[in-house]
């Protein structure tokens, strides 16, 4: 082989390691061909718009076991149309994030946007959302084994317990983790003594944990994308979480 055919089959197989990649990093989309996403316009390079910072019931503590104010949830979860259950992950999360990680400056309508094209806040294809925050039935992407378009990954013995799955991974929850990055970020917002990827709660703040990583601001356009983009390397899947989270501060905010 000469060397510019070497040259251009290495550029091929790169195209292909990233083309799957970001397929993996899109798992929730097989779940959402019959979506129906928030009305609003996107503007890129735009931060969804501001609204009002979630509520704690009761002063700060020092653990994970924050409780947002029951009535803040049940006012803003009507006015968004989400589910009280997910509301009450998303104003933890925020909390959490707002005394943890306070330069992120993480917003419930970011995560409620993510938790929305993931998987409809837990409720995709008919399912409910439990009152500890897990979905009446397990929610699982496809089998990552290599065929069709996604990328071939192993199953760690942690991830087993999630999925089933002795060989092959699979996305899990209502915020769609891989094994890998729900292993090094898993954190338990409620206090249970588990981090579990299938509970909203926990998955809510894992999330938070992850996109703050990026180590961007999220009040600021750029960092908003940045952040949103380090959770799934996808322009489509970016403006689709911009415009359902500002679908949903434009509800709260009429």
């Amino acid at each position: 082989m000469n060397r510019a055919a070497s040259i251009a089959t290495m550029a091929l197989a790169g195209l292909m390691v990233l083309g799957a990649l970001v397929i993996v990093g899109a798992m929730a989309w097989w779940t959402l061909s019959d979506r129906d996403e928030p009305s609003s316009a996107v503007v890129a390079l735009e931060v969804p718009p501001t609204v009002e910072a979630a509520r704690p019931a009761f002063p700060i503590r020092t653990d994970n076991a924050v409780q947002p104010d029951p009535a803040w949830v049940a006012r803003t979860a009507k006015d968004a149309g989400i589910p009280e259950v997910a509301m009450r992950a998303y104003g933890r999360a925020a909390i959490l994030a707002g005394r943890d990680l306070p330069g992120c400056k993480m917003a419930w309508n970011t995560l409620a946007g993510i938790g929305w094209n993931e998987s409809h806040h837990g409720t995709i294809k008919g399912r409910t959302l439990n009152a500890d925050g897990t979905s009446s039935r397990p929610i699982l992407g496809p089998v990552l084994d290599g065929s069709g378009p996604f990328a071939a990954i192993r199953a760690t013995e942690a991830s087993q317990q999630w999925h089933g799955n002795k060989r092959w991974d699979r996305a899990v929850g209502p915020m769609q983790f891989i094994s890998e990055s729900w292993e090094r970020w898993a954190s338990d917002a409620d206090g249970d003594g588990v981090a579990n990827p299938h509970d909203l709660d926990d998955a809510a703040w894992t999330a938070a944990r992850y996109l703050c990583a990026s180590g961007a601001d999220l009040t600021t356009g750029e960092g908003w994308r940045k952040a949103v983009l380090s959770y799934n390397r996808s322009t489509e899947y970016a403006d689709a979480v911009f415009r359902a989270a500002t679908a949903y501060a434009t509800r709260v905010a009429s």
